[in-house]
């Protein structure tokens, strides 16, 4: 037998409605943030402006401009206010292999010292954001009559909110004792 040959096993009709008895999965909404409500609207109007794009051009053979640049507007929302998500669930990409062959007491003050850059990081974000929305205070969009505004307060927003998450996990680290970049396998069930 081959590994690509697929095996499959015959269930009854009977076996299979018993499937639909069994108590559904305790769902908790507890996990997510406001910021991750947002980022799903921001999606799910980023999927109707694709959807009615592709629409309007495949099928009615006369597209609507506006869908692309709603579109990639809220595409951009999307990224950051996802950020803002995996700074609080330290979710982002970080290479760790240093962390497993160094002294514990190193790797707390390499941690630490990740954590205040981060903060650094993401306050010159915050201020760089501030700076280039009173230059480009003006601005509307090119299809549409609205201001850019709006998605320049939104990647301000999610650079606050970076900066907010990013203390709260700091002192998280801190009061815990050691970070994700510390103890990984501590940080494997956290969503659960």
């Amino acid at each position: 037998m081959s590994a690509a040959q697929e095996i499959h096993t015959p269930v009854t009709p009977e076996e299979l409605a018993h499937t639909f008895d069994e108590a559904p999965a305790h769902v908790d909404l507890k996990v997510y943030a406001f910021e991750d409500w947002l980022t799903l609207g921001l999606f799910w109007v980023m999927t109707a402006c694709v959807f009615l794009q592709f629409f309007t051009r495949y099928v009615l053979n006369d597209s609507y401009a506006w869908t692309e640049e709603i579109a990639v507007n809220c595409l951009i929302g999307v990224v950051f206010m996802g950020s803002v998500m995996c700074v609080r669930m330290s979710r982002h990409i970080q290479v760790d292999v240093l962390y497993h062959y160094l002294p514990a007491r190193v790797t707390r003050i390499m941690a630490t010292a990740v954590d205040i850059i981060r903060i650094g990081f993401f306050a010159y974000g915050s201020w760089l954001m501030w700076r280039y929305m009173e230059i480009v205070a003006d601005e509307e969009m090119v299809t549409v009559q609205l201001p850019r505004n709006i998605v320049f307060y939104t990647v301000l927003a999610a650079f606050v909110l970076m900066l907010g998450r990013s203390i709260q996990v700091f002192i998280a680290n801190m009061r815990r004792g050691y970070s994700v970049l510390e103890r990984p396998e501590a940080f494997q069930n956290a969503e659960d």
